[in-house]
């Protein structure tokens, strides 16, 4: 038990471990995926010794006896009581002062009427005008789709999926993406699925909160969020504070402000959805899991109570490959084209429209590549129920380097 104010046994956070090579010294970066510790931190080889025994189990003294038996080198306590410092100012310790830093989040969050644009100054530019310059861009990029046409489409768009990669790595993709909606510009509600990366009690969590961003406030339809709510076996309420900080819903939210701007009728629906992989360990389907079935029927039996035209969008990646990921090598040229043949396979299953064709495809090699963006794209599928998809683009961001590669692409369905 910790004494007041004092770490006796540090314990540090859930956070991304990755190597990196700075100045041709191989160093440990700890990144905090939730974005509670702002910034990354880089350990050298003893320094990732010591902070690898911070579990909360070991005291100051077994920290320093480790230490010693691992490098026969001396840990003072003052240099280790200067870490344990570091690490809790910078919010990777669990300790009391991070206790309190969550509680106020926590608390903030709740009174809040909105969800605030997190990632606005850092993902993508926080000011009105240079966000519109931002995404204008993705048009016209040479990647891009070109400009958006002022001639409207004769299809109607029922469905999308677009990436949740950060805009100026897959900026492009997007405008794939929401070119499609700009053009086709009927529906007035979005139903969002996006992937959460961080662990829930739940399998979903819900928000009545709006979504902000520069651009102004995606509404969240509240009475839609309500009704969906009470056909539901569980409290996805538990997990909202979810939506803090996960980027996927609020990166949809600020493209459909972009192309949707003057629609002031516009509701979106964020849904979170965790893991599926418990599903394919146990040899199940989603189809059997009693929490995912819930879910759609509720979704779509909300869809038809409440008369408005619809879309439904996942805010999916595809393959997360190499060592970062934690691959034993690579990524390399040759890995890269067999992960786009196996994600082109994937593809071929979502534009047809087949989920349990999606889910069968990961469960076959037990997630290999690490799609995180299964889950919404499944539940996409089903709530649209055998729409007509359209792959707009594919795409690939590789640091062969760093030992890194993400994939994510753009797909389109209609009627």
């Amino acid at each position: 038990m910790e004494e007041a104010g004092k770490i006796t046994h540090p314990r540090l956070r859930p956070v991304e471990a990755f190597t990196v090579r700075v100045d041709g010294q191989e160093l440990l970066c700890l990144r905090d995926t939730q974005g509670f510790a702002e910034h990354p931190i880089f350990l050298n080889h003893h320094l990732t010794l010591v902070v690898a025994m911070m579990d909360g189990s070991n005291s100051l003294r077994d920290i320093q006896a480790g230490f010693f038996r691992k490098t026969g080198e001396l840990l003072f306590t003052e240099d280790l009581e200067q870490l344990i410092q570091q690490l809790e100012d910078f919010r990777y310790l669990d300790g009391p002062s991070y206790q309190k830093f969550y509680t106020r989040l926590v608390e903030e969050f709740r009174d809040s009427p909105t969800r605030p644009a997190r990632h606005a100054g850092s993902a993508y530019e926080e000011n009105p005008e240079g966000l519109r310059n931002q995404i204008a861009g993705f048009f016209v990029h040479p990647e891009g789709p070109g400009p958006i046409s002022t001639q409207v489409e004769g299809s109607t768009l029922r469905g999308l999926i677009a990436p949740h990669i950060d805009f100026h790595r897959g900026g492009p993709a997007y405008g794939h993406a929401y070119k499609t909606v700009a053009e086709n510009p009927g529906a007035d509600r979005f139903i969002i699925f996006g992937t959460c990366h961080n662990p829930m009690k739940q399998r979903f969590a819900l928000t009545e909160k709006g979504y902000d961003t520069p651009l102004g406030c995606a509404e969240t339809d509240r009475e839609f969020v309500r009704s969906l709510a009470g056909k539901l076996p569980r409290d996805y309420f538990i997990d909202e504070f979810s939506h803090y900080s996960e980027h996927s819903i609020e990166f949809q939210t600020v493209c459909l402000k972009y192309v949707l701007e003057n629609r002031a009728d516009l509701k979106i629906v964020p849904i979170l959805v965790g893991s599926f992989h418990d599903i394919y360990e146990q040899g199940k389907t989603p189809a059997e899991d009693n929490e995912i079935e819930a879910m759609v029927e509720g979704v779509t039996e909300t869809m038809r109570e409440m008369r408005a035209s619809y879309c439904v969008i996942a805010g999916a990646d595809l393959a997360h490959v190499g060592r970062r990921f934690g691959d034993p090598s690579g990524p390399t040229q040759d890995s890269l084209r067999m992960v786009e043949r196996d994600d082109r396979e994937f593809l071929g299953w979502t534009a047809a429209g087949d989920a349990e064709g999606v889910f069968r495809s990961i469960a076959a090699d037990r997630d290999r590549r690490r799609v995180c963006g299964y889950p919404p794209i499944y539940m996409t599928l089903r709530c649209l129920e055998a729409p007509r998809g359209q792959l707009l683009t594919y795409r690939q961001w590789a640091d062969l380097e760093s030992g890194a590669a993400v994939t994510y692409a753009s797909v389109a369905f209609y009627d």
